[in-house]
């Protein structure tokens, strides 16, 4: 039990006081107390891998904002990285591969990493933020989704619109294909560890699906994020763990991913809700949806936002409340208070 459950409840479709509210990268970059710490640790990568130090960003928003949830601080990329792919991040060029996934070979030669081993430190990580929690609030763990995570392993980097991974799904689908194998049984190992480690929520974070053909989507995104979904739900030991699917630019696809077996989707604010809602009926509970240059405006223009998104929404069960992807580095701290000043203002109706 938690002390404070509105996310637990919230994703059960349970009737609450209010909606949950968390943030997509609530814990990083645009904080200065982070900044402080990334500036001390030299590098990305230190923070990523120094369990104390990735304990103590999952916990640096908490203690500035009233929030209903923890997500841990780590990276899509550790993943493949720990695959031997050589992660490292050049300051203002983003992640960057030393080897790419361009053949069956390369395929073929990957390993499939033990992550009580190979991402231990992801676990450390987990289980210093659970005792810090004591029981507060629940953490959300995750992952990157197979085709997204593919995306960097075929580019080496990341690229505007990954063209090349685009490319292999036409000209060689069987190698694509062969990849997103892998990445699903490596994911579903990695997402299980991290519950046994003590995770109360896990999150599939597919951020380029919405680049894809429908056909492409179909096949080489949601298919992947469905196997992992069937695996996590038939597994005793996490069937009992709420799952959270985003697929960034999908919406089109909305109908689909509320048959995937996840608990809720995640909605870019490229959409309303409550036409979302309708959409999806009473299957799935919805997270989102606020555009994150919305963080940039004014505290009026953030309560007006919030608001707005509440109104159109209604009385129903089933919300929590986000941006439609992740917050931005510029975001000031002002305005994250305002926007959660104002889902505490309004006025619920019993």
């Amino acid at each position: 039990m938690k002390a404070n459950d509105r996310l637990l409840r919230a994703l059960k479709r349970e009737p609450l006081d209010r909606p949950p509210l968390w943030l997509m990268r609530q814990a990083g970059r645009y904080l200065p107390e982070y900044r402080a710490l990334r500036k001390e640790a030299k590098s990305f990568m230190t923070l990523c891998q120094t369990p104390d130090l990735a304990a103590e960003v999952s916990l640096q928003p908490l203690r500035r904002f009233d929030l209903d949830a923890a997500i841990l601080f780590s990276d899509i990329l550790t993943l493949p990285d720990a695959m031997g792919l050589g992660l490292s991040f050049k300051e203002g060029e983003g992640p960057q591969f030393a080897k790419t996934i361009r053949t069956l070979a390369d395929v073929q030669a990957l390993p499939v990493p033990d992550p009580e081993q190979k991402l231990k430190y992801v676990m450390q990580a987990v289980q210093l933020i659970q005792k810090e929690l004591a029981g507060s609030l629940p953490l959300i763990g995750f992952a990157g989704s197979p085709w997204t995570v593919a995306c960097y392993m075929i580019e080496g980097q990341g690229h505007k619109n990954f063209i090349s991974a685009r490319q292999m799904a036409y000209q060689a689908p069987e190698v694509l294909q062969a990849l997103l194998d892998k990445l699903v049984e490596a994911t579903h190992l990695y997402l299980s560890a991290q519950i046994a480690a003590g995770v109360d929520v896990v999150m599939l974070f597919d951020s380029w699906g919405g680049w894809l053909s429908p056909e492409h989507y179909q096949q080489f995104s949601l298919a992947a994020m469905n196997r992992i979904i069937a695996l996590l739900k038939s597994d005793p030991l996490t069937a009992a763990t709420p799952i959270i699917l985003f697929s960034k630019g999908a919406g089109a696809f909305l109908e689909s991913m509320s048959l995937s077996g996840a608990d809720a989707l995640g909605v870019d604010w490229t959409q309303s809700l409550s036409a979302a809602r309708v959409r999806v009926g009473d299957r799935v509970c919805l997270q989102g949806n606020l555009d994150p240059a919305l963080l940039l405006s004014s505290p009026e223009k953030v309560q007006a936002a919030m608001y707005a998104l509440l109104d159109d929404w209604g009385p129903h069960p089933g919300l929590i409340a986000n941006l439609g992807h992740g917050i931005e580095q510029t975001t000031p701290i002002e305005n994250v208070s305002a926007l959660v000043e104002a889902l505490k203002s309004y006025s619920f109706t019993p």
